[in-house]
């Protein structure tokens, strides 16, 4: 394995077809920031430090006045927990980083750099800068996108109930759709976690309990289904 500049810059042209996709999200988190009452400053540093459309997205949805502070981190959580399996995933490059390469690499590392990456390494790649540089054009582009975004934003104020604050829940729905194999019996546990967070969310508990509740539920049915489905195959 390797670390060169020669794969930073090569990660970092491969990404900028994806900048195509990921701009409009960030003018739209950049919108939503003026709309929530922050600061230029203050969304800046959010998407420097966070680097996540989904869970900034999801931030802001629940912001409110006093900031819900604990529960905006446990909903992140919640969303971000996928990065895990992902560094696994990774670990024949990250393993052997350490320093300023290790850190940047992890801070920028988001879906789309994940899965260029590993096709890079099924190409027999070796370079770990190359997952840097991808991180790195992206986690660019997104500060200038967010950015944009929260000018335009002063300039067209929205109102409560606008349409625009429903990106949030849509990108999640949008997400689902790749990720369904076509198997009907996947849909059970998007199902229970949907129903469970609609049962919580009428008896009264506000957010993020919600979507926590329906999030474990969702996933201990999904759990429960393929230890089954394992078992069923042993035999």
């Amino acid at each position: 394995m390797i670390f060169t500049r020669t794969g930073i810059l090569r990660g970092a042209r491969q990404a900028l077809p994806l900048v195509i996709g990921t701009v409009p999200f960030g003018l739209v988190v950049g919108v939503i920031s003026d709309a929530r009452g922050l600061s230029l400053a203050e969304t800046l540093l959010m998407c420097a430090l966070v680097f996540a459309g989904s869970a900034q997205l999801l931030a802001l949805d629940l912001w409110a006045d006093p900031a819900p502070v604990l529960g905006a981190a446990i909903a992140a959580f919640a969303v971000n927990i996928r990065m895990a399996p992902m560094g696994a995933a990774l670990a024949p490059w990250l393993d052997r980083l350490r320093g300023w390469r290790l850190w940047g690499t992890l801070a920028t590392l988001v879906d789309h750099s994940y899965a260029l990456a590993v096709a890079d390494q099924q190409r027999g790649g070796r370079d770990a800068g190359y997952l840097l540089g991808v991180g790195a054009c992206l986690w660019l582009f997104w500060m200038v996108s967010v950015g944009i975004g929260y000018v335009m934003g002063t300039m067209v104020r929205l109102a409560p109930g606008h349409p625009l604050y429903f990106t949030a829940t849509a990108t999640f729905c949008a997400i689902l759709v790749p990720l369904w194999k076509g198997v009907r019996r996947d849909l059970l546990p998007w199902l229970a976690a949907g129903a469970v967070a609609l049962l919580l969310w009428r008896l009264g508990a506000g957010p993020p309990w919600p979507l926590i509740a329906g999030a474990l539920a969702g996933a201990t049915l999904g759990a429960a289904l393929d230890e089954r489905r394992a078992k069923g195959a042993l035999r």
